[in-house]
């Protein structure tokens, strides 16, 4: 497996490359665009100061040609009639063509250098060929002669050259190894991160990054550690959550062996064997109630697509809630008042939400005394249906209120058991509104009654 830093070097390294590979292409267009005219103009200016010292001394043109040479310039004459002369560098390629020679002969200028081909990869400055000259007419003791020129570039750069090559290979090399020393600052915190995701892996939660970093790194170690703690969280909570059902179960299996195996006896009086069939059907009634709300709370994990959602009157959904619940309303001679008007419509599920409306008024019946009130209010806000569900019973003490929502929490351990209540309802309630993109409060205190808010979005 390929490291992480082999891939910086190589990804460095072809950065590099095709940086430069592109840079040159760059600055070969831009001399084929701008300044090769302007060099080919600055050539012809040189060689016409050339033509004329030659003509003012004829005497002279041989020495002259060779301190031109010797400064920096490679010269080629020819009268086009055999008679050629080379001065300074030899030319990489002889390639002039004749027609420029006549052309020179009869008194025009030869711009090689501005006609030079454009080549992506050759810069045409560089390029020591005769064809890539400037020539003019020089006339030397009555005889004319056409002259060529070009500057020697090793002869005025060759110094310059090798420095500026020099001073580009070590910048390459000197930056790849500053930036693969650079690159273990990034490197080592991810190295980090992935032994903690392997330690995650096996289950160990107990993780210490370093987050005092303030870039995109040190934000992902925040948040890597937020995960590893949210993590330890809900495996706490599943931990805890098999452990209450493991509980929830074998109480009530516990119970039905244990009268399952009495009822075995002969003996038994038919008053006290009636007793422990109750007693068995109660409890097997429990694991039949505890079984269906698990399979709820497991079906709605699955988000909005287990939701099957529709328009309906909220009036007639609460209502229906109510005839169900008649019977404990009139055995606890207890007051309900619905305030609720018959224009308001929700958009939801209607079999999840008669869930919310049956276990929040199932709550309040069960907990407050005989002869008290419940009340069930709704309104329409800007976005949102508030439905509220008052009563007014003995309250809940504040310290149960934040975990109220929590799975198989009961105010009243021993009261639940009894009544056989399983602790999932209001777990139950809350993810319902959850998923209908709502939330849930509760508002009570000891002897003031208690007040649940359901806000769902008006859609």
């Amino acid at each position: 497996m390929k490291s992480l830093y082999f891939r910086v070097f190589l990804i460095t390294a072809a950065v590099i490359l095709v940086s430069s590979v592109i840079g040159f292409l760059v600055s070969n267009l831009y001399y084929h665009m701008k300044l090769k005219s302007f060099n080919d103009e600055k050539l012809v200016g040189i060689a016409r100061q050339m033509k004329s010292f030659i003509e003012t001394e004829p005497a002279g043109m041989e020495r002259y040609l060779q301190n031109a040479a010797s400064l920096g310039y490679e010269i080629y004459v020819t009268d086009g009639q055999g008679e050629a002369h080379f001065y300074g560098r030899s030319f990489r390629e002889q390639d002039l063509d004749q027609r420029a020679v006549a052309l020179v002969l009869g008194g025009e200028v030869y711009h090689g250098v501005a006609q030079f081909p454009n080549k992506p990869f050759i810069t045409g400055f560089f390029d020591n060929r005769l064809s890539n000259t400037v020539g003019v007419l020089v006339q030397s003791s009555g005889k004319n002669y056409a002259l060529f020129m070009r500057p020697d570039v090793l002869l005025q750069f060759g110094e310059l050259r090798t420095f500026f090559a020099l001073v580009g290979l070590y910048t390459v090399i000197i930056s790849i190894f500053l930036f693969l020393i650079s690159t273990r600052y990034l490197v080592k915190p991810i190295t980090r991160l992935t032994e903690a995701t392997k330690r995650i892996a096996q289950g160990n939660y107990n993780l210490r990054l370093p987050t005092r970093r303030r870039d995109e790194i040190g934000q992902l170690a925040e948040h890597f550690m937020t995960m590893s703690k949210e993590l330890e969280r809900v495996d706490q909570t599943r931990q805890q959550f098999v452990s209450n059902v493991s509980h929830e179960i074998q109480s009530p299996l516990t119970s039905i062996q244990g009268f399952a195996a009495v009822l075995r006896e002969q003996e038994l009086p038919s008053e006290e064997r009636k007793h422990y069939a109750d007693i068995i059907e109660a409890e097997s009634r429990h694991l039949s109630i505890l079984g269906k709300q698990l399979l709820l709370l497991s079906s709605l994990e699955q988000g909005e697509e287990a939701l099957n959602k529709k328009h309906f009157t909220l009036y007639k959904h609460i209502r229906q809630a109510v005839q169900v619940l008649q019977w404990q309303l009139e055995e606890k001679d207890l007051l309900l008042k619905l305030s609720v008007p018959d224009s308001l419509t929700l958009y939801g599920d209607e079999v999840l939400l008669q869930q919310v409306w049956m276990n929040l008024l199932g709550n309040a019946i069960n907990y407050i005394p005989p002869g008290r009130s419940i009340e069930v209010l709704a309104e329409k806000t800007l976005s949102h249906i508030v439905i509220v569900f008052s009563d007014t019973g003995e309250g809940i003490p504040p310290e149960h209120l934040p975990f109220l929502f929590d799975r198989f929490y009961r105010v009243d351990r021993a009261r639940e058991r009894t009544s056989g209540r399983t602790g999932l309802g209001l777990a139950i309630v809350k993810k319902i509104v959850q998923l209908h993109g709502g939330n849930i409060e509760v508002d009570s205190s000891p002897g003031a009654g208690t007040r649940i808010t359901v806000r769902l979005p008006d859609l």
